[in-house]
């Protein structure tokens, strides 16, 4: 199972798909008045999370997302380092649908749009060529979650996704915890039970720019990833089965390196991503009970993040596709790899593939993690 652990945060979901945005604080800033809007009859807000080292950060029940996010520089100037948009209805993009939001119920790709529990096959929509990806076409990215704050530094959203919505099996009721820390970490705790026997995997697919968002290329930024094996696919970024170790390979961050160093060098799996799209199996030291699972540094703005997490893998992707679709918060477009996501997870395909970490939650069982992103600088 997941690695159950003890309670990190217990609070009341609902029992359909359509939740309320209610008994919440909406941030008092300007940008809130510009920012909400209406998706599909729900109410969307911007909400604000402070720390007494004056960092901050945003996010919106529409997709339970981070907006964005201001940590210190070198210099002490605040940089905002997660790619995001001014206005609710931006998110609402079939193009462009995972900026900083929460992907599920099962984050990354299930093969061919099926699993198999108790001799049973469940059919998903395949939403990226003949595989899902992130929960399919109307996984809880595009749903509008309930918030509730919890003084300036917390905010939990919470959202129970309905049997069979997309082909999941099973009510999957979700609440997923943010906290600032006065240290400069975002820590994420998520939840999640069911009353059918299901698959979650939850994560968060925030776009990262340490330099700042629409600062340029990540190709500079130096990523170290504690993991001595990764995770091979097909042509369809579907797993192999294999476990390969990263030595003498591009996929070697076991020291750090710039992300641009081995990216376009000639190599079969950077050929099927388009560069990194890959799961890499931590195999970092523990940290007060979580694996260190990657430190990334902004070349430009020294801002250290530092990645630790519950879960046995971390997807890193390079921001391959990429291409001017969108307008940023700062009025940049998002341009080509000038953005990263690194994703805790469990392993891709994990219904398909008894040999990995299993994702199956039964009734009764309560899936629970949690991943933490450290800012420091060097």
């Amino acid at each position: 199972m997941f690695g159950v652990a003890t309670a990190l945060i217990c609070l009341s979901c609902q029992n359909t798909g359509r939740n309320r945005t209610t008994d919440a604080t909406t941030s008092a800033d300007s940008s809130a008045n510009t920012f909400d809007g209406e998706i599909d009859g729900h109410t969307i807000k911007l909400y604000t999370l402070t720390n007494k080292t004056g960092a901050k950060a945003t996010f919106t029940n529409f997709g339970a997302r981070i907006v964005s996010l201001s940590v210190p520089d070198k210099a002490g100037k605040l940089t905002d380092v997660v790619l995001g948009f001014n206005k609710a209805s931006d998110y609402n993009n079939p193009e462009e649908p995972y900026y900083g939001t929460i992907v599920g119920p099962f984050g990354n790709r299930i093969a061919n749009g099926k699993f198999t529990l108790d001799g049973e096959t469940y059919t998903l929509p395949t939403n990226n060529g003949p595989n899902t990806l992130h929960g399919g076409y109307k996984g809880v990215h595009f749903a509008a979650w309930e918030a509730q704050t919890n003084g300036d530094n917390t905010i939990t959203f919470s959202y129970t996704l309905p049997d069979k919505h997309e082909g999941f099996p099973g009510n999957i009721a979700m609440t997923v915890t943010y906290t600032l820390t006065d240290d400069n970490a975002l820590e994420i705790a998520y939840k999640a039970t069911t009353d059918k026997k299901t698959v979650v995997n939850l994560t968060n697919h925030a776009y990262f720019n340490l330099n700042g968002e629409g600062s340029g290329t990540i190709l500079d930024h130096r990523l170290q990833i504690f993991a001595d094996r990764f995770t091979p696919v097909d042509s369809t970024l579907i797993p192999t089965g294999e476990l390969t170790p990263v030595k003498g390979t591009p996929f070697d961050f076991t020291t750090a390196k710039a992300i641009g160093r081995d990216i376009e060098v000639e190599d079969t799996q950077l050929a099927y991503g388009e560069g990194y799209d890959h799961n890499f199996v931590l195999s970092g030291n523990k940290v007060d009970g979580l694996t260190h699972a990657a430190t990334l540094v902004g070349d430009k703005s020294g801002i250290k993040m530092d990645i630790y997490t519950e879960e046995p893998g971390l997807q890193f992707y390079s921001g391959n596709f990429m291409s001017e679709k969108v307008t940023l918060k700062n009025g940049k477009k998002d341009s080509f790899r000038t953005g990263l996501c690194l994703e805790t997870q469990h392993f891709p395909d994990s219904p398909n593939q008894a040999a990995f970490p299993s994702t199956v939650l039964a009734p009764g069982e309560t899936y629970q993690t949690k991943s933490v992103y450290k800012f420091t600088v060097e």
